[in-house]
Formats: structure tokens, C-alpha cells, sequence
């Protein structure tokens, strides 16, 4: 059994800690959780006009505020509670199955009312961000996401976020780079067509792109075509369709 000596040195610790967390929320005034508005913080009258990138600092550190302080509550809580379990002559023993709480436990955690077998914390969490379903390396769950029907997949967005500015530039590349607009990697890929013949079957007399989605409408039209067996719904194209477009 704990001795009466040592209980009353682990008071006078509790009571200490619990003088240390008061006289510091009331410092920071709960680390500027009770002013009126969240910007007075900063000295700020409105955020209308800030960077996001500022934006979301502020609000990074408005959460490690309410975390800090969290944390500090539950501290005093939990000296309380150790406090009130010496007035009633219960500490030492754990709440749980009755038993000796080991004397080196409670000089590590004063606080504590529980063994170490019985502890409430000793539990891991598991839970994940929900984020990491779709943040993870190579794409994420998209990296294998190409088949034969796919148009458009993940690294063609990633492509087109690219082109709108990275932090790469020219001198980051071993080869030539014609324009600094296309300064990032694989720029020089087509851009809505694989191969080169795609892009050519798929724009007009005058050389205009022609987009061509797939679709039902799409396959019932050649479906069409192939049941009446010409190449256009106004019928074949004329003689010498394949002889070259150029001379040699």
C-alpha cells in the first residue's frame, strides 16, 4: 500500500501542476480562444483581401490553439479527478478491478486512477485521414486506372495542372525546351490524341481540331456506317483516297 508520505508529496506535485496550467491559460487567455473574433488574433478586421496560402496558415494555427487548450483542460481534469480520489482515500487503487496501483506508475503519472493493464489510453487508434484514399504516391488509386476505354485518366489532369505553371523552368531540363510555357515534364506529349494519325483523321479540311467523344450516339453511328458499308453518311469518299496528300 502506497504510504501516506508519498501521497502527500504527489499532492503538493498535482497541486503545483495545476497552479503551472491555470496561471498559463489565463496568460494566453486559452491560447486566444475567448476573443471575440477569430481574426483579433491576428489584428485582422476582414480576409477578404489575404492569400489563401495566408488564409490557410491562420487557420493551421486556430486548430493547434484548440488542440493545445483541449489538452490542457483535460489535464487539470485529470488532476482533479486524482485530487478528489485522495480526499476520498481511493488513490492508489485502481477504479477498475480493485487493485495496488504500482508505486512506480504513479510517480511516472500521478494523475492516473487506473493500472496499467486497465488504462483507458492504452488503446491505438487506427483511424486514417480520409484524404489518404486518394492522396497516395503515383496517383493514387488512379495509377492503374488506363484501359481500353479510357480518354482522359489521371496523369492527363496532372498534365494539364502542369501547364498552368510549376516550379520547374527551362533550366531544370537536360533537353531544349522550345517555350518556357511548356517547361515540365512530358510536355511534349500529345495532348487529346496517342498517335500522330489520330490528330489527323481527327480535324477538317481547314486543319481545325475535331473532338470526338465516344459515346452510344457515336457507335450506333457506325454501326451505320458499317451496315450500309460506306465510309461517310454521304456516301464513299471519291477515287484515290489513299494515294499520298503530298508529292514526293
Amino acid at each position: 500500500m502506497i504510504s501516506q508520505e508519498k501521497i502527500t508529496r504527489l499532492k503538493q506535485q498535482l497541486e503545483q501542476s495545476k497552479q503551472e496550467v491555470n496561471v498559463h491559460l489565463e496568460q494566453n487567455d486559452h491560447y486566444q480562444l475567448e476573443v471575440e473574433h477569430p481574426y483579433d488574433t491576428v489584428s485582422e478586421l476582414s480576409a477578404y483581401d489575404n492569400h489563401p496560402g495566408d488564409l490557410g496558415t491562420e487557420l493551421y494555427e486556430r486548430e493547434k490553439d484548440i488542440a493545445l487548450n483541449e489538452h490542457a483542460e483535460k489535464e487539470l481534469e485529470d488532476i482533479d479527478h486524482a485530487l478528489q480520489a485522495m480526499e476520498n482515500g481511493t488513490y492508489g487503487i485502481c477504479e477498475v478491478c480493485g487493485k495496488e496501483i504500482n508505486e512506480d506508475r504513479l510517480e511516472a503519472l500521478p494523475t492516473t486512477t487506473f493500472c496499467k493493464e486497465h488504462s483507458p489510453d492504452q488503446a491505438v487508434s487506427h483511424n486514417r485521414p480520409v484524404e489518404e484514399e486518394v492522396l497516395a504516391p503515383a496517383y493514387g488509386r488512379f495509377e492503374y486506372d488506363e484501359s481500353e476505354g479510357t480518354s482522359f485518366d489521371s496523369e492527363d489532369t496532372w498534365q494539364i495542372v502542369q501547364s498552368y505553371g510549376t516550379s520547374e523552368s527551362p533550366s531544370d531540363f537536360s533537353e531544349d525546351i522550345e517555350h518556357y510555357g511548356r517547361a515540365y515534364v512530358e510536355s511534349e506529349e500529345n495532348e487529346g490524341y496517342v498517335e500522330d494519325y489520330e490528330n489527323f483523321i481527327g480535324t477538317d479540311m481547314y486543319g481545325q481540331n475535331i473532338t470526338v467523344y465516344p459515346s452510344v450516339k457515336h457507335e450506333a453511328y457506325e454501326d451505320a456506317l458499317d451496315e450500309e458499308g460506306t465510309m461517310t453518311s454521304f456516301g464513299d469518299l471519291p477515287a484515290y483516297e489513299k494515294d499520298p496528300y503530298t508529292e514526293e
